[in-house]
């Protein structure tokens, strides 16, 4: 299994944060598209390091278009010797239209067609196929030499969609290198409705799970003593709180017959009355739509839950020293 870290976008200190979680033996580097562009930052990255894996999870799919962010991606793996995984995500209608002022269409399916769009683009990049690629939503049939990049000797740059519902998960599963998983999730969710739907995913694709990589990187609260477990309680309940009111992640509550919580955090939250939402958030939904404890209970609770299911994941602890760092890490991926 492979470990990744996630850290905030600071240009001018990512360089050297990057290099400080290679040498801890981190695989990867994960930087959201949250307020700061993600290939910028992994490209200072990629400049300070030589192995880690550099990671957008995720990159705004619907906020460009496939030539667009081919050109991204092909940039970024090419600079960093082949090391870029390209997560790509949907968002959600209000962002892409009223933030990105981009066309909203049904999302599994334009995802499809971006996905399709982007491997026939790297089809003609890579290995010199014709550019004729003509979708509902997308139209891509122009590539003069001009403007094709000339240093494609490396790989191409896998592709992991980041999926909740069975349709997505689906769409990844037939024509994406790999998955990520929303970490508003459980293992009961995972079983049940997200690996079904990857199997069936492969089944057309003719590949099988060994031949993809599931992401999931579980909410966490954790911490180096008492106090610092109980802060991060207090965070990871206003997280579950506020992923809680999107309704796209309905189904994993509804799952657990939690259905009517959205109902009453989507009121409170209408009502601007979001210090109140954590409090609905029990223990009970708390511990299973999270893991909770010090870092060697959440690691052992981690492998229980997830072991043999996922192939990557993320994991940190603040303020915990080097060498018990390096310590969970190695217990994460035996």
């Amino acid at each position: 299994m492979k470990v990744d870290a996630s850290t905030a976008v600071d240009l001018h200190g990512i360089g050297r944060q990057a290099a400080r979680l290679e040498t801890l033996g981190y695989d990867g580097l994960r930087v959201a598209e949250l307020n700061h562009d993600p290939f910028m930052a992994l490209a200072v990255a990629a400049g300070q390091t030589s192995r880690i894996e550099l990671v957008t999870s995720v990159a705004v799919a619907f906020a460009r278009n496939p030539m667009s962010m081919a050109v991204l991606a092909h940039d970024l793996n090419a600079y960093s010797g082949g090391r870029l995984v390209l997560g790509l995500g949907s968002q959600v209608k209000p962002h892409i239209e009223r933030r990105f002022s981009m066309p909203w269409h049904k999302p599994a399916r334009q995802m499809r067609e971006f996905i399709e769009a982007m491997t026939a683009i790297f089809n003609c990049w890579y290995e010199g196929a014709r550019l004729e690629y003509e979708g509902e939503y997308y139209q891509h049939t122009l590539m003069p030499a001009t403007f094709t990049p000339d240093n494609t000797e490396g790989l191409r740059p896998p592709i992991a969609l980041s999926a909740t519902g069975p349709l997505m998960t689906r769409v990844a599963a037939e024509i994406a290198d790999g998955m990520i998983m929303h970490p508003f999730s459980s293992a009961k969710y995972m079983r049940e409705v997200t690996l079904p739907a990857i199997e069936d995913g492969l089944q057309t694709s003719g590949r099988s799970l060994s031949e993809f990589e599931l992401d999931y990187a579980p909410l966490i609260a954790t911490g180096v003593n008492e106090e610092s477990i109980v802060r991060a309680i207090a965070t990871i309940r206003d997280r579950i709180a506020f992923y809680g009111c999107t309704v796209a992640y309905r189904p994993v509550l509804e799952i657990h017959g939690w259905g009517e919580l959205q109902d009453e955090l989507i009121s409170l939250n209408r009502q601007h009355r979001r210090d109140e939402m954590s409090r609905l958030i029990s223990d009970e939904v708390l511990e299973t739509l999270a893991i909770v404890g010090d870092p060697r209970s959440v690691v052992k609770r981690m492998r229980e839950r997830f072991g043999g299911l996922i192939s990557r994941t993320g994991f940190a602890v603040p303020n915990i020293s080097d060498d018990e760092l390096g310590s969970l890490l190695e217990l994460l991926r035996s």
